[in-house]
């Protein structure tokens, strides 16, 4: 539904690589193989730090973009200094190493495999045929616009009320008395639908008719309230730009499952050790 796509977030994955391009694109408009730096007989090229960038772009964000090539540069420094030390003392022929080798580079690989083979893969006229299929059972709600006036006591939304039909404007009471934070703007409070406000308030917004507000003050807990309804209708379906994020993950989500199964049907897989239930730690250990 496109109503959940307006309130999902994008997944992290997503947000990170949209950051991590904005971050490379800016840092550099230089060759990929241009020279930044030397450690010894290693080089540090602009490609590595772009690439850099692409995988600390959570953290660069904690400083100014000015800063960005100049931490990236004494990251892959040190980081190469570092490197070169441990393999001086062998450790790239440890047990565990082996292991964390083996495990990124089947995660940059499947990374990599997501990336080109899915995602890149995903192009506007996809995008639009799904818009177009929500569309088509798309039922929007109903939701009206509404103005209100907040004020402590029941006497003073009689008085407002009063004020009301002796011809005065409802936006200019709203910014002169209430004390919500809508005051600014008249009162007005935009569109919403049903569910959106608390009950008594909900209630009476859409008991009235376009135009019209309340006879009686209507009692919240946040105080005593007049309102008054500008517009009513059934919401519109938004707009492609609005939910083609939510789209975009609907269809890698879509085409990833599908591509595990195909996979999964064509490759041998056995668990050969499932999981084990977790002892209950208030049950005692069996003899």
């Amino acid at each position: 539904m496109f109503r959940s796509f307006l309130r999902q977030p994008l997944r992290s994955a997503l947000i990170a690589a949209t950051a991590l391009t904005l971050s490379a694109t800016s840092l550099s408009a230089q060759q990929p193989d241009d020279v930044v730096a030397r450690v010894g007989d290693t080089v540090i090229t602009e490609a590595d730090i772009a690439f850099a960038a692409r995988d600390l772009g959570a953290e660069l964000q904690r400083f100014p973009p000015a800063q960005w090539r100049s931490i990236l540069t004494d990251v892959l420094v040190d980081m190469t200094l570092l490197a070169k030390e441990a393999e001086k003392e062998g450790l790239q022929k440890d047990e565990d190493f082996q292991r964390q080798v083996k495990f990124l580079t089947t995660q940059a690989l499947r990374n990599a495999y997501v990336s080109q083979k899915l995602e890149a893969t995903i192009t506007e006229a996809d995008l639009k045929a799904a818009y177009d299929a929500e569309l088509a059972t798309f039922k929007g709600e109903e939701e009206v616009r509404a103005r209100h006036i907040l004020v402590d006591t029941k006497e003073a939304a009689e008085k407002l009320i009063k004020d009301l039909d002796g011809g005065a404007d409802f936006a200019e009471l709203a910014k002169a008395n209430s004390s919500d934070g809508s005051a600014a703007a008249g009162g007005d409070l935009g569109f919403f639908t049903k569910g959106r406000m608390v009950p008594e308030f909900e209630t009476a917004a859409f008991a009235l008719e376009p135009g019209k507000y309340t006879k009686e003050p209507v009692q919240t807990q946040f105080g005593w309230h007049v309102l008054k309804v500008d517009e009513k209708r059934i919401q519109p379906a938004p707009a492609f730009e609005d939910v083609q994020d939510g789209l975009r993950n609907k269809l890698m989500r879509d085409r990833y499952t599908k591509l595990m199964t195909d996979l999964k049907a064509a490759n041998k897989v056995e668990i050969v050790k499932p999981d084990v239930p977790a002892a209950d730690p208030a049950k005692p250990a069996q003899q």
